[in-house]
């Protein structure tokens, strides 16, 4: 998330702002997902997600020009729901699901990293990469060193030419049987493929942050959103065109935490293959930095609010160190000790949830948004029926695999409720 002058963000600005959110390393990570509940599907899959996404980039625009701030989702689930538990606790779950995009990245960027050196040593090196990109990336933040935010503009642009190239190079090769409709899998498995790695598409909601920023607010926010989404569809779409129409489903899946790379290595050989694992590591260094500092500063905002411990509020070299502490803890032992599968899953069950309270909160607030109610409202059904085919087929494959999402909605209420006694009883004998 960049820190940004007012009134100096426009059109093309704010659209980059919500591509390279949304283009920061979660397509590197999640392909080998996609394809291995998909199979052929994994286009249509990552078409389904971003129609979700789309759709709730409307509530967002809507409610990004009506209450510009840095707060941005967080403000919109206060505005509408007012302060209580429950926009308390979502509040909360927002952040635990920065912590779980922050471990997805870190896992992706050890990954790939790993995928760089003999097979017998793959292991070992990924844990060393996946801990020391969040240690080393948090200190920089710590210290205020933000030598790679300085060029997020350029790891952007070379990761979009490089992916560009893939999609340019690969498109002549494909195999079309592999992806026609006989090469998918069931409807169920399609949906729930597109929802496990709908977080990829979670992104663009950084362009609400920056909305207080932006020259003309009232067109070029609904512009930078709706063009941000739709290209990364596109994009998205025809990454999983190549990728599944250039390579064997199996020999994908073998390789899902390094899928991408793997898949480029029919038509650009070795090269290919250190060209997208070397772009992967860059890209998802560039998320966590630009994460690492959005979840830090969601503490802090979360905590001005009155929804956590006045100690978060504190700032230290101008930063919120409380917050970055823990994330940075929670972030190791996340990507450390849970699957790809489960970061993944657990992540877009917490975004869907999420952004179906931000549909419900412009739902409610229509009239003062000037907005469409029944397109926020279809955002709400969209955000609970895809929710609610990724716990059922994840119940269906993996029954335990449930208990990490559910885990984490209970942690973020739980904490809530804990922190409002505490907060009560204190009052209670200072009065």
């Amino acid at each position: 998330m960049k820190k940004t002058g007012s009134g100096k963000i426009g059109y093309w600005e704010a659209t980059s702002i919500g591509i390279g959110g949304m283009v920061g390393g979660g397509i590197f990570a999640v392909l080998g997902l996609s394809v291995q509940l998909t199979h052929g599907g994994a286009p249509l899959a990552f078409l389904l997600a971003g129609i979700v996404a789309l759709v709730t980039a409307y509530s967002y625009a809507r409610l990004s020009v009506t209450y510009p701030s840095e707060g941005g989702t967080v403000t919109f689930l206060n505005k509408a729901w007012g302060p209580g538990m429950l926009t308390g606790s979502a509040n909360i779950l927002l952040w635990i699901s920065y912590m779980v995009m922050l471990s997805l990245y870190s896992y992706a960027f050890g990954s790939y990293g790993a995928s760089l050196f003999p097979h017998a040593h793959q292991e070992l090196w990924k844990h060393i990469l996946i801990s020391a990109s969040i240690v080393g990336i948090a200190g920089l933040n710590l210290l205020s060193a933000k030598f790679i935010g300085d060029v997020e503009d350029w790891i952007v642009l070379i990761k979009l030419l490089i992916l560009g190239v893939f999609i340019a190079v690969g498109i002549w090769g494909v195999h079309g049987a592999w992806l026609a409709p006989s090469a998918w899998t069931s409807p169920l498995q399609v949906v729930a493929g597109g929802m496990i790695i709908f977080l990829a598409y979670e992104g663009f909601e950084l362009i609400a942050n920056s909305a207080q920023d932006v020259k003309n607010p009232t067109k070029t926010l609904p512009r930078a959103f709706y063009s941000a989404v739709g290209f990364v569809i596109v994009l998205y779409v025809l990454v999983a065109i190549v990728a599944v129409g250039s390579l064997p489903v199996e020999k994908i899946v073998h390789a899902k935490d390094y899928a991408l790379a793997e898949a480029a290595r029919p038509f650009l050989g070795q090269f290919g293959f250190i060209l997208i694992a070397v772009a992967a590591m860059l890209s998802t260094a560039s998320a966590i930095n630009a994460t690492d500092y959005g979840a830090a500063r969601l503490s802090y905002i979360i905590a001005k609010d009155g929804e956590l411990p006045a100690a978060l509020e504190k700032k230290v070299w101008s930063e919120p160190v409380g917050g970055l502490l823990i994330t940075t803890v929670a972030t190791l032992l996340i990507a450390n000790f849970v699957g790809l599968s489960n970061i993944s899953t657990t992540g877009s069950a917490g975004f869907l949830l999420i952004f179906a309270g931000v549909n419900g909160a412009n739902v409610i607030l229509a009239k003062k948004t000037n907005s469409k109610r029944w397109l926020s409202l279809l955002g709400v059904v969209l955000c609970l029926s895809a929710l609610a085919c990724l716990l059922w087929e994840t119940a269906i494959r993996s029954p335990w695999q449930l208990l990490v999402p559910l885990v984490m909605i209970g942690l973020a209420f739980l904490i809530e409720v804990i922190f409002r006694f505490f907060r009560h009883n204190i009052h209670k004998s200072r009065s």
